[in-house]
């Protein structure tokens, strides 16, 4: 089982900032609605015989960076309850806006890296508060705010319920690794906008 620490440096490294996810959300489906289909996960998606590697193909038509920690069973059931939420589209309805129609493999990802290492997805299906931070956090990662809400709103009712937040050794180790994530993101725009002066002078 991978250290909590590690999945959340690797959930920093993934994620591209919050106030970024912040700014590029619009206005998605009810909270309530992702909040009842995690609820309802069917077993079959939480079987740790599937292979989340096959999983997020089937889903996604693609993979997820979660896939590389997949033998921690956090991370797994975290990123397969992501998975179930976008295949739901498929086989009970779309939401409204479609899940699919966002980042999803990001917002599996935000699950299985930011919630599940430290929120055990056991937990979502039966405690409401659990759950509610899940589909908050789904929704922000995905690109969307919960129906009717605006930012701040949102932001702040996912800070109410962040389980990050409550364990402030981890929320300041935490806090190093999107630091340090957040300065290698701008040492690379600062090395492509030099090689693109010096190309566009030559």
């Amino acid at each position: 089982m991978a250290e909590t620490e590690a999945l959340l440096a690797a959930w920093s490294e993934r994620s591209g900032g919050e106030p970024e996810a912040w700014a590029r959300t619009r206005q998605g489906p009810s909270l309530e609605s992702v909040a009842a289909r995690i609820s309802r996960v069917p077993q079959e998606f939480l079987d740790e015989r599937i292979s989340l590697r096959a999983l997020a193909g089937d889903v996604l038509g693609g993979q997820i960076v979660s896939v590389r920690f997949d033998d921690d069973p956090r991370v797994r059931q975290g990123a397969a309850i992501g998975l179930w939420l976008v295949a739901s589209e498929g086989l009970i309805e779309p939401l409204v806006p479609a899940l699919s129609t966002g980042r999803a493999a990001l917002a599996v990802d935000a699950l299985a890296l930011r919630v599940a290492p430290v929120a055990a997805p056991a937990e979502w299906t039966s405690d409401d508060e659990r759950r509610t931070e899940a589909a908050r956090t789904f929704l922000l990662w995905c690109g969307f705010l919960p129906a009717g809400e605006d930012a701040a709103t949102a932001a702040s009712l996912l800070a109410a319920c962040d389980s990050l937040a409550r364990d402030r050794a981890l929320a300041e180790a935490y806090e190093g690794h999107r630091h340090r994530a957040d300065i290698a993101r701008k040492l690379d725009e600062a090395r492509r906008k030099e090689a693109a002066a010096r190309y566009s002078s030559e």
